[in-house]
């Protein structure tokens, strides 16, 4: 006993100095990783003349909320929070259902160019969005969706789906095929199947897919920027911090403190999914 004891405690002396070195290594990425985001809170309460001093101070002694009551006064802040609300909204539920029935079905049938399709997938994902965007500016204009919300969705459903199937397949496969055939003799219908019981197996892979899909869609620019071009009324929250960059000085306080109003929908949505999104990440079913 006496000598188990000394090897654990040998055991334990060698390890929890690399365990300690992990650990502050992590605190400090993650320190690292958060500083921008606690300057960009900082600044957003900072006074004018902190903002603009020469010497940047990581506090402040007299916190201000002007810069967030020019950013509430702005007369179509409350419309862009909608648009951005309906349109990532509408991609996190279009490109979860459409992954879903895509990854079951390159999962579990057989068919021809099957394996061309899933590279095809991977490729599409080479693709930067940049060398696509003056294609899509024409596609959209011929299909007369220029000005509209539309023309922000449906790019962002096409570009969330090859990474939201390769994601839900390993999900899907992860399923026993026995399960599917015990609830086939149990009279259950195919339909019955992918719903009831499939549905609820990889919701954790499709809150996980949903993250990437809401952050990816609420926070971007390029689209809002080029498929709005006229109708100001369809534009999105990214388009309002365009209001607070001047020709002569840019109003850096407006411009944090709307970036901090964009942030907390997303922190929100994060916390409300966090839970399904460690399960997704950590795995699926086995069989």
């Amino acid at each position: 006993m006496s000598t188990l004891s000394a090897r654990l405690r040998f055991h334990v002396r060698i390890h929890r100095p690399w365990r300690l070195a992990a650990e502050a290594a992590a605190l400090l990425i993650a320190a690292v990783v958060a500083f921008p985001l606690y300057w960009m809170v900082l600044s957003a309460f900072k006074p004018a003349g902190e903002i603009q001093s020469t010497e940047a101070r990581p506090w402040t002694l007299s916190p201000s909320l002007d810069s967030f009551r020019r950013v509430f006064e702005q007369q179509e802040f409350g419309r862009y929070f909608l648009n951005s609300l309906f349109v990532a909204g509408a991609v996190v539920i279009a490109s979860a259902l459409i992954a879903f029935l895509a990854a079951t079905a390159v999962t579990r049938f057989r068919f021809r160019f099957r394996t061309t399709l899933l590279i095809m997938f991977l490729v599409a994902q080479m693709v930067p969005i940049e060398a696509l965007t003056i294609p899509l500016f024409f596609l959209m204009r011929d299909f007369g969706q220029l000005n509209t919300l539309g023309a922000l969705i449906l790019p962002h459903i096409a570009f969330s789906l090859p990474f939201a199937i390769w994601m839900l397949r390993g999900f899907v496969k992860a399923v026993p095929e026995a399960l599917e055939e015990a609830a086939y003799i149990d009279g259950a219908s195919r339909a019955r199947f992918l719903w009831q019981i499939l549905f609820p197996l990889v919701f954790p892979g499709l809150v996980a897919t949903s993250v990437f899909s809401f952050i990816s869609t609420w926070n971007d620019f390029l689209f809002a920027k080029s498929f709005i071009i006229s109708d100001t009324s369809q534009s999105t929250l990214p388009m309002a911090l365009l209001v607070f960059f001047k020709p002569d000085e840019n109003d850096w306080g407006g411009i944090m403190a709307a970036s901090t109003v964009m942030t907390i929908p997303v922190l929100v949505f994060f916390v409300l999914v966090q839970r399904r999104l460690v399960s997704g990440l950590g795995g699926a079913v086995k069989d």
